[in-house]
């Protein structure tokens, strides 16, 4: 079977910013449990991330049906022993699937220690941070961590023109959508336990943000 008649869906900046947040990754999340990617999208980054950080478990999410075949679809192509089969979450939702007393997989023996949300909060209503924030405060015990990654206006501002275009655009395509102020996401995070670890310049104008649940 070639690629065009499989479930995989591309996309092609995944291939360019795996790395860079792999080695952030590798130094920022706890050594054991569970990592709860959140909207993994296609299922690149899961099938790379997972055997890269091994002991750990990672644990891929989407509330897209079909983005879920695809995340399977790759899994298939990329096995892991450490990687667990999408589940179907809505991070807007309370509670999450992966809460509550019918755990799914493995998960009371691998407890989840970090949430990974990559290129989400931008490409989604403001509703969708606060979400991930509850979730994240919900979920993550003492010394659990947050990683975001995407672009972010720094004090207010854009820290590149392409930003600004693509902020444009997205606003253009949803009203709801934007780059967000790092600053708002910060103060968002504190009043659900979550203190700014440290932020990460990336390529392309991106940032690596890392919480730690206090």
């Amino acid at each position: 079977m070639n690629f065009s008649e499989d479930l995989r869906q591309n996309a092609p900046a995944t291939e360019r910013n795996r790395q860079p947040i792999l080695e952030v990754l590798k130094r920022v999340l706890p050594p054991t449990g569970t990592v709860l990617e959140v909207a993994s999208g296609t299922g690149q980054h899961a099938v790379f991330f997972a055997p890269r950080l091994s002991p750990r478990r990672w644990l891929p999410s989407d509330p897209q049906p079909l983005l879920q075949q695809s995340i399977k679809a790759w899994q298939t192509h990329y096995p892991s022993d450490n990687l667990y089969p999408p589940l179907g979450l809505d991070v807007e939702a309370n509670p999450w699937s992966v809460e509550g007393n019918n755990l799914p997989l493995e998960l009371s023996e691998f407890p989840i220690t970090a949430i990974v949300a990559i290129n989400l909060i931008h490409i989604s209503p403001w509703s969708a941070c606060e979400g991930l924030m509850a979730g994240s405060d919900r979920i993550l015990k003492t010394g659990g961590i947050l990683y975001l990654y995407g672009p972010y206006k720094i004090g207010g501002k854009h820290t590149a023109p392409s930003n600004a275009s693509f902020d444009e655009y997205l606003r253009t395509s949803n009203p709801k959508w934007g780059v967000r102020n790092l600053d708002d996401v910060v103060e968002l995070a504190k009043g659900y336990h979550l203190e700014l670890v440290e932020t990460v310049p990336m390529p392309a104008n991106n940032f690596s943000v890392v919480f730690r649940r206090c």
